[in-house]
């Protein structure tokens, strides 16, 4: 069924065929973020479907791609400016001040975010850690260390996302609707983040 598709090659399924285009509901979350006087880099801009709809918005949009048969031969935006390149090995650029990362079997949530912030940018608009919700992640933020939580939700700055169980006592509706930002939960040791 994947090869009538088209997904399926020799070696491999592609991924971002199955995964994309996002839902309109997505697109127009990440849109709802942003600001005009903010600065965009859209990882993964595949077609660049989101990165024109969001230069319509901004005052400038960065849509790294490493796949440059996906890129649309004309823009329609004077202020797009298309890095076809691997977004792991690419210097992000020094002014932007949002990021998006809508990949959700994203591998390099962690590498993303830590360049993001490098550069001053203040947020990530991500689907890479819950995989289904869009989410706005603040970068800037200091997060607690994983054994500092005593019970709840979190999730990691490397990407990984759970439920740290406690005392089911202890357990309250607002403890149940937080979502804890930590570092160093127990899949960064396995991975060696």
């Amino acid at each position: 069924m994947l090869g009538e598709l088209g997904f399926y090659t020799e070696n491999h399924i592609d991924w971002e065929m199955l995964w994309s285009p996002y839902d309109e509901r997505t697109y127009s979350f990440v849109i709802e973020q942003i600001q005009p006087e903010d600065i965009v880099l859209d990882i993964g801009a595949g077609d660049l479907r989101l990165a024109q709809r969001i230069a319509s918005v901004v005052q400038k949009v960065y849509a790294i791609e490493i796949a440059n048969r996906l890129i649309p031969s004309s823009l329609t935006h004077e202020n797009l400016v298309v890095i076809t390149a691997d977004a792991r090995y690419t210097p992000f650029p020094e002014d932007v001040t949002v990021g998006v990362l809508l990949m959700r079997h994203c591998q390099h949530y962690r590498l993303y975010a830590e360049k993001l912030r490098t550069v001053g940018a203040a947020r990530l608009i991500t689907n890479a850690r819950w995989r289904l919700g869009v989410e706005v992640v603040d970068l800037q933020q200091d997060r607690m260390k994983f054994r500092e939580l005593d019970l709840g939700w979190y999730a990691c700055w490397c990407g990984q996302v759970g439920f740290k169980a406690g005392p089911p006592s202890q357990l309250t509706p607002e403890i149940d609707r937080i979502v804890n930002e930590v570092d160093d939960c127990p899949h960064c040791h396995m991975t060696g983040d």
